[in-house]
């Protein structure tokens, strides 16, 4: 039976930003992976400026910047084909210039596993885990197969689980909650023949849903379609994205000219929450520790900044020979403290973006307050603090915008006002 200190589930950002912190700290890790690299997945592949600086302590800025990938200067919206926003990036506190990255997923994750394959971590691609080993309430190492079917358990002091939505601790241990709302999926394919400014990412909100879309070279666009499950029933995926995709008129602007360069991939249960493991032993980062449905951000920087939260956690458990459930719950404490008011404002916006009266009027009063929308990005951008948006004073600042901007009758006034009172109260009140 092999064993080492760390063993981490799981070969993408959360994974290897992981093992790239904790290696520094001296640790024998092992990373297992049951995909081969490079490998692809889907994801919208536009990444927030925040995740500069991570990427940076990392050790991986560098190599990331010399595959000269794609910058973008900021955030394009449309609500309904009815009214468009487009906002640069506020600067960050400290007045730097913000930009963010947009990479093809498959050429950063495979950067990131060759940081991990010059290091002393011990990467053992093609490895798939079954299952978790367990001594005394804690576990203590993970049970599978290499792709030749040989059986292997390892034993650690900590297993670091970062195998995602489907990760073996969420179902083993029974911890994935239900998806919030209806159950939606993302379909995504790139996409050749962009026309538009290459410089901003676009989130156009239209029925049945929404799509994100982000250039990753001088012509090419990841283009993500979000809808509900349900739209895609005794449907062909491929006719279905492009109906849909060039079905909104500002979209066909940007794509008409152009065409799918892939065929149509699909991924479901994109929102869902996940309940604290009652074990020891076991930490989980990335989208193992939950999912927002991601308009107002994306997995790549939640998946570096939990690894980076947990890494001072596991140094204090090393630090003790404590892997208790009860130490390892300073990470979880550290983890909602960070993203709970973030989590927030994307059930607030959720919830907006899928009511047309709603959004658009939004959108056309964000078009005509500077201050609010770039404060607004900035927090989508993860570098401005989300309690600057999701507390009272912007609340008032944000109603008091909508009603300048006349949008109808007093009635219409005072629907759209309760409407957004009773979104704010409904999710303080969770």
């Amino acid at each position: 039976m092999k064993s080492c200190d760390i063993i981490i589930i799981g070969g993408g950002p959360a994974g290897t930003s992981a093992a790239l912190f904790l290696e520094k700290k001296g640790y024998h890790i092992t990373l297992l992976d049951q995909a081969r690299f490079p490998r692809d997945k889907i994801c919208g592949e536009f990444i927030s400026p925040a995740a500069d600086s991570i990427f940076a302590e990392l050790g991986i800025l560098e190599s990331i910047e010399a595959l000269n990938p794609k910058r973008l200067s900021g955030v394009a919206l449309s609500a309904y084909e009815s009214s468009f926003l487009k906002v640069p990036y506020p600067l960050s506190p400290d007045g730097k210039t913000m930009t963010s990255l947009s990479m093809e997923r498959s050429i950063l994750d495979n950067l990131m596993v060759d940081h991990v394959r010059k290091s002393r971590v011990e990467l053992v691609e093609g490895f798939k885990v079954t299952d978790l080993l367990f001594e005394d309430n804690n576990v203590c190492g993970v049970r599978g197969h290499d792709e030749y079917k040989t059986r292997l358990n390892i034993k650690a002091k900590l297993v670091i689980d970062a195998g995602g939505r489907n990760s073996i601790s969420l179902r083993r241990l029974n911890l994935k909650k239900n998806s919030f709302g209806r159950g939606k999926v993302a379909l995504a394919a790139h996409w050749k023949g962009f026309k538009a400014d290459s410089h901003y990412c676009y989130m156009h909100v239209s029925h049945p849903g929404y799509t994100g879309i982000a250039p990753v070279g001088s012509d090419k666009v990841n283009v993500v379609l979000v809808v509900d499950k349900t739209n895609l029933v005794k449907q062909n995926v491929d006719e279905f994205f492009i109906k849909i995709v060039l079905g909104n008129r500002m979209r066909r602007k940007f794509l008409a000219d152009g065409f799918p360069i892939e065929k149509v991939r699909v991924t479901d249960s994109l929102s869902y929450s996940v309940k604290k493991p009652k074990c020891g032993g076991l930490l989980l980062v990335g989208d193992a520790t939950g999912f927002i449905d991601p308009f107002t951000g994306e997995g790549i920087y939640l998946s570096l900044r939990s690894s980076q939260l947990a890494t001072g956690v596991i140094k204090n458990a090393f630090d003790r020979s404590d892997f208790s459930n009860r130490n390892l719950a300073t990470y979880d404490f550290l983890r909602r403290k960070e993203f709970q008011k973030k989590i927030i404002l994307s059930k607030v916006l959720q919830r907006l973006i899928y009511s047309s009266f709603c959004c658009d009027r939004v959108i056309r009063m964000l078009a005509t307050q500077k201050e609010l929308s770039s404060l607004l990005i900035g927090v989508i951008g993860d570098y401005i603090p989300a309690e600057r948006v999701v507390c009272y004073d912007y609340f008032r600042c944000f109603l008091s915008g909508l009603i300048k901007q006349q949008i109808g009758s007093l009635k219409s006034k005072e629907g759209l006002l309760n409407r957004l009172n009773f979104l704010v109260s409904s999710e303080r009140k969770k």
